[in-house]
């Protein structure tokens, strides 16, 4: 087959995923995408530019060679596309499904100045499903043992990443997680539907062939502190997330039928709630119910939709802004849409009004209109004087945002955290306060992406093997 030209290339359409219909899907959890075949992603990838400055890679947080492993899938060559993903990535098949790359690689794509973006996320999915089902575990490249050891609290994106990486140089790492399975958010925050459990537990379980030791049900701060931890290992990551979640602290918020969404997708997810009796862990049964979502991004849709497949009569989000300033991921607010979502905008629940038995059964809201920008950027919204709303409901999900759980900072008394709870680290290497130890992800920022909690695990990983060779200069 000849090489084709650019303009050739720039003629190519985008292969959108092919999907599960809506009618179907809302009645069970399966994944709604349902990935390329061999000759959508060939074809796919033959839009890629190959350009000589690829600024896609610099859009990428853990910066995955984006036009090689492309390359080698136009070639059919998915193998050698995988060896190239896997050299900067620890979970492709997870970035493949659930990173937002409509605002980092393919926002930079030289294609979607013209065209849509190449679907650098497809294709990323595609490759490692491929690998997953047709060639299984593969050892890559492993530098030769150094006897140092690496303590990683939390098993998280930002854990996983970083003993990955650490693993490969040669560290016996140890990962620590509080909760019965690995995978941080990703496990419990993110429903069956969008990304498969078993995707999680394939991409864990290549990290403990590799020789990760995972260690769960344990606490750091309660069972161990982060202090005794390094008397046994030369090094510590932590990596354990932004678990607490934010409430509205309005009247009535402590209803029966009104969940925080860490708590609702947790039962559902990592517990298996929707299975009662079957599993050991009850949800509130949302047959033929009215449930209200408050809060606008991917954690809300996630709470909304799978509010719909538990039964939901009508499944509302009600939001403070319009659409146009959900944070949520266009993705997620189009299947949300399509599933029979309703979207009430311009809302703000003031109080939760219950009936005698201490049940949630309506959301008063004030309306709003849009005001001036507020420091994320966006228009703030303002009160309308006397706009006042009753909407009746039978459930309730606060999807509003997360904070830093205190554990471990209040058992580590010189681990520097600012006001909010997170940990302060240098921004170059991700070593904290506190010699030996290094933190990313979320604990850092405050909630953001799982590619992005990657990348900072990626950085503390290459720090820590510095230090690890020469702790005196640190």
């Amino acid at each position: 087959m000849p090489e084709l030209t650019n303009k050739e290339r720039m003629q190519i359409p985008r292969h959108h995923m092919p999907e599960q219909p809506p009618e179907v899907r809302i009645r069970n959890f399966n994944e709604v995408n349902l990935g390329y075949t061999i000759e959508l992603a060939r074809e796919e990838a033959e839009r890629c530019l190959r350009c000589k400055k690829p600024v896609c890679v610099e859009g990428c947080p853990v910066a995955v060679k984006i036009p090689d492993f492309i390359k080698m899938v136009a070639e059919g060559k998915f193998k050698e596309a995988a060896e190239i993903l896997k050299e900067d990535n620890a979970l492709p098949a997870v970035c493949g499904r659930v990173c937002p790359q409509e605002d980092q690689c393919e926002k930079v794509c030289v294609v979607g100045k013209k065209n849509e973006p190449v679907a650098i996320g497809h294709l990323e999915r595609f490759v490692a499903d491929w690998e997953r089902k047709n060639l299984g575990f593969r050892m890559p490249e492993m530098k030769p043992k150094t006897g140092k050891k690496v303590a990683i609290v939390g098993g998280g994106p930002a854990g996983l990443s970083c003993a990955g990486d650490l693993i490969r140089m040669g560290h016996d790492v140890t990962v620590f997680e509080a909760l019965h399975e690995i995978g941080g958010v990703l496990i419990y925050g993110i429903p069956e539907f969008r990304l498969p459990k078993e995707i999680v537990r394939a991409e864990v379980d290549y990290l403990r062939q590799l020789g990760v030791e995972f260690k769960t049900d344990y606490v750091i701060g309660l069972t161990e502190t982060v202090d005794e931890l390094l008397e046994r290992y030369d090094a510590v990551f932590i990596g354990v997330g932004a678990g607490l979640p934010y409430f509205l602290n309005i009247p009535g918020e402590n209803l029966l039928g009104i969940y925080s969404a860490n708590e609702f997708l947790t039962r559902v997810n990592l517990m298996r709630a929707f299975e009662f009796p079957k599993a050991d862990t009850p949800i509130m049964n949302l047959q033929g119910k009215d449930v209200a979502v408050f809060g606008g991004g991917n954690t809300a849709m996630d709470a909304v939709r799978t509010a719909l497949r538990l039964g939901a009569k009508k499944a509302m989000i009600i939001y403070r802004r319009t659409e146009a300033e959900m944070p949520a991921r266009i993705e997620e607010i189009k299947h949300a849409k399509e599933e029979g979502v309703e979207f009430i905008f311009l809302s703000a629940p003031l109080e939760f009004i219950g009936d005698d038995d201490g049940w949630v059964r309506a959301v008063k809201v004030q309306k709003m209109q849009l005001g001036e920008p507020d420091e994320s950027g966006r228009r703030k919204p303002v009160p309308i004087e006397g706009a006042i709303e009753i909407i009746p409901i039978d459930a309730a999900v606060i999807a509003i945002g997360n904070g830093s759980n205190p554990i471990i900072h209040k058992t580590t008394p010189d681990l520097k955290v600012n006001k909010w709870g997170n940990i302060i680290v240098d921004p170059e290497t991700m070593k904290t306060s506190k010699k030996g130890v290094f933190a990313g992800g979320d604990i850092v920022t405050g909630g953001a992406t799982v590619i992005l909690a990657m990348g900072a695990g990626r950085k503390a990983a290459k720090a820590i093997d510095e230090y690890l060779k020469n702790p005196d200069i640190w």
